[in-house]
């Protein structure tokens, strides 16, 4: 996704002279065409993540636009006070870009996943939380991002990341995409892990199972109306998210079951209330945790199952 957001930045530089770009040690490699093109604009303030958030509150505070970028669990954990306070307290116009959301750095270790972000920023006020499924879809929100006012969290893969949509779209923040359609149960996600839910869905489809699948890119604000409207056509709800079981896109969803007075079949897949000790691919830590393909299918049939 990094070759995306690299494309996207410098877009959006070349239209608006008041994009800049801050990174947290992070290799001018990754932004190479911005780097390029946009020098001045370029700023690498080291391993100094809430220094990194105090030059973006004072880039925005001076009419700059600016997109701070660093993995995403020394962006979010680290300076969470600075994004509290300098950010979304004052409102400012910044955007965050975390690298490596979820497991994407499997091979580091739980200091570097990533599985509760969309929790503690979600529950933040005026911030927009924000999950590209793909490279494609990332450039989409970077772009949505540049004319959206506010502080906003974007949450992104890894470089090499396979696109998993075969058409264009229009983006929107805060209306999701249906990626199939299907009236037995309905599948929501976000970012990278629509992968399996997508293959997840062909499996369910061998078996007659017919589903539909939302991509909830963003978080907050919460696409209600499509959650309602899988209600009412579906019957019943999965949502699965590459993030902590408690407080992130599941429990949004629940919320609005709840407050809506909805009793419906409905789980949440997600990380059981664990850190994952274990190395090795994100594909074998997603297995671990209950996020493969094979829990996906099994959690959609038993789904269907209770709907009877």
């Amino acid at each position: 996704m990094r070759a995306a957001l690299d494309a996207a930045l410098t877009e959006a530089a070349k239209i608006d002279k008041n994009v800049f770009v801050v990174v947290g040690d992070v290799s001018p490699i990754a932004l190479a065409n911005f780097t390029k093109e946009f020098s001045d604009r370029f700023i690498n303030v080291g391993v100094a993540e809430a220094n990194l958030v105090g030059m973006g509150a004072g880039l925005a505070m001076s009419g700059k636009v600016p997109f701070l970028f660093t993995i995403a669990t020394f962006m979010v954990y680290r300076c969470y006070e600075q994004i509290r306070d300098d950010l979304c307290f004052q409102n400012l116009n910044v955007k965050i870009i975390g690298g490596g959301g979820g497991f994407i750095y499997s091979t580091l270790g739980a200091t570097h996943h990533a599985t509760e972000d969309y929790a503690v920023l979600r529950a933040l006020p005026h911030m927009t939380v924000v999950a590209p499924a793909d490279p494609f879809e990332a450039k989409k929100a970077v772009t949505a991002l540049v004319q959206h006012h506010g502080p906003a969290y974007i949450r992104l893969g890894r470089s090499g990341d396979t696109n998993v949509y075969t058409q264009d779209y229009e983006f929107v923040l805060g209306k999701s995409v249906i990626m199939r359609e299907g009236s037995d149960i309905t599948i929501i996600g976000a970012g990278s892990i629509l992968k399996n839910i997508l293959c997840a869905t062909d499996e369910l489809k061998k078996k007659g199972v017919e589903v539909r699948v939302v991509n909830m890119h963003t978080i907050k604000p919460l696409d209600t109306n499509a959650i309602m409207r899988a209600v009412k056509d579906t019957g019943a709800i999965l949502a699965v998210e590459e993030h902590q079981h408690v407080g992130g896109l599941g429990s949004a969803i629940a919320e609005v079951l709840v407050e809506n007075g909805v009793m419906i079949p409905f789980l949440k897949l997600g990380v059981k209330d664990t850190f994952v000790h274990e190395y090795g691919s994100r594909d074998h830590l997603l297995e671990q945790v209950g996020l493969g393909v094979s829990h996906i299918v099994q959690a959609a049939e038993y789904l269907c199952a209770r709907k009877r």
